[in-house]
């Protein structure tokens, strides 16, 4: 018997769909904060922002180059190299409006990304499910014509006993008749019938 699937939580649906906005506002966030204990205008600071999300876009595209690329890496570089400019971009800035536009941007792509993710797993999803409930009804109409031959197999041999018992009655009695000569119908053809001797009192 199938179990029901539990009904799973809204944040459980939910955390996905925000999961791209948080991480970016996480990144502004810190950002910001770096800005505020010493960042600000920081050359050194920059510099080092910019050849971090330099080297992780460069590692991006060489996961994502050629015929074995992984797709996994090279994502996961890319955005590391979005969130490292950002980052740098929000603690350098004395203003908020280059962070927050960066901050925009960053949040869209992300977000672009991530639905195309989603739309490939629900399409396997989904193919998964299909393929689950195809195999489900072909396991239950196997089951469902081996339970109706094991049954008329059953049958069958209940009938024969059947048969049998009652032509082994038959034989008994007519053999238990005054008269019946087995030689008689060996001699007919049929089958040869062990003799019952028959007493009685004169």
């Amino acid at each position: 018997m199938n179990e029901a699937l539990p009904h799973r939580h809204w944040l459980t649906h939910a955390a996905p769909k925000a999961a791209p906005a948080v991480a970016t506002s996480t990144v502004l966030i810190l950002g910001r904060i770096w800005n505020a204990n010493g960042a600000e205008h920081s050359t050194g600071n920059a510099a080092l922002m910019v050849v971090l999300a330099t080297g992780a876009a460069t590692a991006g595209a060489f996961a994502s180059a050629g015929q074995r690329g992984d797709s996994t890496i090279a994502g996961t570089a890319f955005a590391s190299a979005g969130g490292l400019a950002l980052a740098g971009v929000a603690g350098y800035a004395d203003g908020w409006s280059l962070p927050l536009l960066l901050w925009a941007l960053a949040t869209t792509v992300a977000y672009a990304l991530a639905a195309r993710h989603w739309r490939t797993g629900r399409r396997d999803t989904l193919a998964h499910r299909r393929h689950t409930e195809l195999r489900r009804e072909e396991q239950a109409h196997v089951e469902r014509v081996e339970a109706l031959r094991a049954g008329t197999q059953i049958q069958v041999a209940r009938e024969s006993a059947a048969y049998a018992e009652a032509l082994a009655a038959a034989i008994t009695t007519r053999a238990a008749l005054p008269g019946f000569n087995p030689t008689a119908l060996t001699h007919a053809g049929l089958p040869e019938i062990p003799a019952i001797e028959n007493t009685k009192e004169n």
